[in-house]
């Protein structure tokens, strides 16, 4: 038996700052419960009028009835604060059964990409800003901070019918995807996702109400000076501030971007325009946006939670950022951290400034370290190293990489050697083209050419531009395997999208076939990677190309994209890195390890001091699954009191 469930909820607090902040708060409570069971009729509760039936009651206490949502993650976590002893073992995601199928993230978007004829009610978003959101008071409102049902019943009545209508998209979707639905580990790994969303992890309170403060008044302070060098009332104003610039220097300037201001800082310039381009570079700098976020989504428990969205990355399964974005941390290259975090907790501007000159800059590198573990606890933070470069070797049997692996040894020095056959060593002989094989490295595995290695930092490295396509046709010649890898690929998914399939090339038995609407393509793990709607098209440069219908990132938009070889490899390796990753943390989790974090490959732990080691987490983590025979993983990490960029 299942029952499906939709909720509406109020609460004071925004939801940005995560559906566990949200709840958390005071103010929360359960507006509508919309439920059915199985394909029958949908009921919908007024929670503000009465109580859920006891039937539903048992059912969500019953792990033998399957639970499901479309972001069911949000769903239980609301009901857990009225019911905290509910199953959470039977629950089911619809949004993830999407995501799995590379469908769109809302619900609204996926029942129109599958066409299914029922769609969510448009009045939604009004609805829910007139009713679960607080409003601003005014005289028509009689100064009220929200809307209840009685102030406006009809508008209530929609928002029931709206919940109603919400249940039926989802059985619809979960009905037409649940035969493509992911191996059954998937569940484990997403209730052990939810797991280590409900840890979280705790903030140094002090250092982010001195990191907020120091930039409030590092900022007022050159603000300050930018007005007394320009004269101007708002030296912050970009069009006051280019046109006092275009009178200084005599000549028009293109605008007040930070491209533009990095661009005139090249040049030979007055000292009171280089010294206001500083400033505004300075005034520029969003280094406490993440204390701030830190700040909004802290719990009353001291902890922030829901910083990690299973399959949140698509076409790949591997998990996406949210609230604080743990995956675009700054770095810190900080030598003595200890005593930049001490000067911050001490809240002294003028002796921080002193010490550190670019307060902004010291700020950004100290951000990760205001993630703590508490008091008697410790983190174990653990990598695995180079795991993209381990998977692609290993998929392609490319014997050389496997061997460097195997023997301990150094990749880029490696790939340089291959490259120009020549010894080269880290610190040694031939060191200078150990550079060239790690932007080699880093840049050229999936089809990229000389703009992949300008765009992977070669420019800036050090290399000339001239070397460029010297280093990429080396690096193939040293690469054939790889080469072939991402041909293969690429005949097979054609192949596929053209007869049906299913192809199965030698590259560990990847499988690619056409059915259900969509490129299917079977993992080593059992997993698949989706491409809806995939056609043979052609290129710009007049070839064949393949396009499939998916979400422009950049756009955030649902259109047709294209796809090729060596992207369609990429693919392939970033989504094997992350199955990697997911079954080394569910052997973590199941061995007792609590993991409250985890970026890009990189697990975060939190122990008891004297509890479990960094030797015992790697040695689980570089345990092989039984899909990857052969596979040598490698993991390197710390354990240190707060979170840090080893």
């Amino acid at each position: 038996m299942e029952l499906s469930i939709d909720i509406e909820t109020y609460s004071e607090c925004p939801i940005k700052y995560s559906v566990y902040r949200y709840v958390d708060d005071p103010s929360f409570e359960i507006l509508l419960f919309g439920y059915c069971f199985d394909d029958g009729p949908v009921e919908v509760v007024d929670l503000t009028k009465e109580e859920l039936p006891p039937q539903v009651v048992a059912a969500l206490h019953n792990p033998d009835i399957t639970k499901t949502a479309f972001n069911a993650a949000f769903e239980m976590t609301c009901l857990q604060k009225i019911y905290p002893d509910m199953d959470i073992t039977n629950w089911e995601c619809t949004s993830v059964l999407a995501l799995y199928c590379s469908l769109p993230t809302s619900l609204d978007a996926v029942s129109k990409a599958l066409k299914l004829g029922v769609e969510k009610d448009s009045r939604g978003k009004s609805l829910i800003q007139y009713f679960s959101v607080p409003c601003k008071p005014t005289k028509s409102n009689k100064g009220r901070t929200r809307n209840l049902p009685e102030h406006d019943p009809e508008r209530w009545a929609e928002y029931i019918e709206y919940n109603r209508q919400d249940v039926v998209v989802e059985r619809a979707i979960r009905n037409r995807l649940l035969p493509l639905k992911p191996p059954d580990i998937e569940h484990e790994y997403w209730l052990m996702d939810l797991a280590i969303n409900r840890n979280g992890i705790a903030v140094d309170n002090k250092m982010i109400d001195n990191a907020l403060a120091f930039d409030d008044e590092f900022k007022r302070k050159l603000t300050v000076e930018a007005s007394a060098l320009t004269g101007l009332e708002n030296p912050n104003s970009p069009l006051q501030l280019k046109e006092w610039i275009e009178n200084r220097l005599g000549h028009e300037i293109p605008g007040m971007t930070k491209a533009v201001v990095t661009d005139l800082l090249a040049e030979d310039l007055p000292a009171d325009v280089r010294r206001v381009l500083e400033l505004r570079q300075m005034l520029g700098k969003t280094s406490v946006k993440k204390y701030a976020a830190m700040r909004n989504a802290e719990c009353s428990d001291g902890r922030i939670h829901g910083m990690l969205q299973f399959y949140g990355a698509m076409r790949t399964g591997r998990w996406a950022g949210r609230i604080v974005q743990l995956q675009n941390l700054p770095r810190n290259y900080l030598e003595d951290l200890d005593t930049a975090r001490d000067a911050l907790k001490q809240g002294d501007l003028e002796m921080f400034e002193l010490l550190y000159g670019d307060v902004s800059d010291t700020l950004s590198q100290l951000i990760r370290t205001a993630l703590v573990a508490e008091p008697g606890n410790r983190f174990i933070v653990a990598d695995f190293s180079a795991i993209e470069a381990r998977v692609i070797a290993w998929l392609c049997s490319e014997k050389w990489r496997q061997k460097v692996f195997a023997e301990g040894g150094d990749i880029y020095c490696a790939s340089a050697s291959n490259m120009f056959h020549v010894p080269v060593e880290k610190h040694g002989v031939n060191g200078h083209l150990r550079q060239k094989g790690k932007v080699a490295e880093l840049a050229l595995g999936y089809g990229g050419g000389v703009k992949a290695l300008i765009a992977m930092g070669a420019l800036k490295g050090g290399i000339a531009e001239d070397e460029l396509p010297d280093i990429v046709r080396k690096w193939r010649a040293a690469s054939p395997r790889i080469i072939k890898l991402w041909n293969d690929v690429d005949f097979a998914a054609k192949e596929a999208i053209r007869k049906g399939g299913p192809v199965t090339i030698i590259h560990r038995g990847l499988r690619f076939e056409r059915r259900d609407g969509a490129l299917f393509i079977t993992l080593p793990s059992g997993r698949r990677l989706a491409y809806t709607k995939p056609r043979i098209g052609e290129n710009r440069f007049g070839g064949e190309s393949i396009t499939y219908m998916g979400m422009n990132q950049m756009a955030n938009k649902w259109e047709r994209l294209e796809t090729y070889g060596g992207k369609l490899t990429e693919n392939i390796v970033q989504a094997i890195a992350r199955d990697c990753l997911a079954g080394a943390m569910y052997r973590l989790y199941k061995h007792g390890y609590k993991i409250c974090a985890h970026i890009h490959d990189e697990v975060v732990i939190e122990a008891p001091i004297g509890v479990g080691s960094l030797d015992e987490v790697i040695k689980i983590m570089c345990e092989p699954e039984p899909w990857c025979d052969g596979l040598i993983l490698n993991a390197a990490g710390f354990e240190n009191p707060y979170y840090m960029k080893d």
